[in-house]
């Protein structure tokens, strides 16, 4: 639980807050960026919720939180519902995908997704270890397949493995990340993953990359922590700064992408955002252009 004593001096009067714990994940501020903001080193409470539906949403944010940094009174707390996660997020003729909340300090507030299809249901990414949201994924259909994007978002994936009794997908290069995986992918081709959905390996963010994409048209790019689109500059963002394996080979893997038809994009970190027709092509062009004139350091 947050600290009032360790409330920070930037949030809003009122009753939410962030404490002095905060990671600066951006878990808060990516699910309520009405009510969360990010300074230089942490997150805080720019605008206090001023009605039950935004007092809602920012309770999201707390229940979200991998450190429990946000604090606010019982009164508005006790009223959380045990099945807040998983979020619909859109709807897809190869399945729909929700925002499964619950992030693991693990890895430092990733975002994971769940995919809902008519073959099994896959899980991009893990959150932290959840039996409220393992009870409701169960009534979703449960889980069929787990896919790791990379080695630092596999957080509490054990637990989850065991508790849906499902293979855990990972890249053989990332694949000390978690060895118990059942399935690794191995060099560079694309791997169809059942119906309508494929694994693309894109090294460079880390050594074993790899995005899912769902669907034939105005597809969904699941992208880990190769791709995400930042709001302040309108672009899409692959980050020398934040690459712990090779610069030059992302920014190869990302060109990899230019032919896809991408509707959204789905993120471990940083903002989700959904294209118009045509205009995936122009954002990929747009990075790989600004990548190449200059190191590409925004924070997420």
């Amino acid at each position: 639980m947050a600290r009032l004593n360790d409330r920070l001096r930037q949030n809003s009067p009122g009753p939410f807050f962030v404490d002095s714990s905060c990671i600066d994940c951006g878990s808060c501020w990516h699910i309520d960026p009405e009510h969360f903001s990010q300074s230089e080193s942490n997150s805080f409470v720019h605008t206090q919720p001023k009605n039950q539906k935004e007092i809602n949403k920012a309770l999201l944010a707390m229940v979200d939180c991998p450190v429990a940094a946000i604090g606010a009174p019982k009164e508005l707390t006790k009223s959380i519902p045990a099945d807040v996660f998983p979020i619909l997020v859109t709807k897809h003729p190869a399945g729909e995908i929700h925002y499964c909340g619950w992030s693991s300090k693990r890895s430092f507030g990733a975002s994971s997704w769940l995919i809902v299809k008519s073959d099994g249901n896959v899980l991009i990414d893990s959150p932290r270890w959840s039996a409220p949201l393992a009870r409701q994924i169960k009534k979703m259909g449960g889980i069929s397949q787990i896919v790791l994007t990379h080695r630092d978002d596999v957080a509490d994936h054990a637990y989850w493995a065991k508790a849906f009794n499902c293979e855990r997908w990972i890249h053989q290069n990332d694949a000390d990340a978690a060895p118990e995986a059942e399935k690794k992918v191995i060099g560079l081709a694309d791997l169809p993953l059942g119906k309508n959905l494929s694994l693309i390996p894109t090294p460079g963010h880390t050594k074993g990359s790899m995005v899912a994409l769902l669907g034939d048209q105005k597809q969904i790019l699941f992208s880990g922590d190769h791709l995400w689109w930042n709001p302040k500059k309108g672009a899409l963002i692959a980050s020398k700064e934040y690459c712990w394996w090779d610069w030059n080979e992302q920014l190869k893997s990302v060109e990899r992408l230019i032919g896809l038809d991408v509707s959204w994009i789905l993120p471990g970190h940083g903002y989700a955002h959904q294209f118009n027709s045509q205009e995936w092509k122009k954002a990929i062009l747009k990075t790989l252009s600004y990548a190449g004139s200059r190191s590409t350091n925004a924070k997420v």
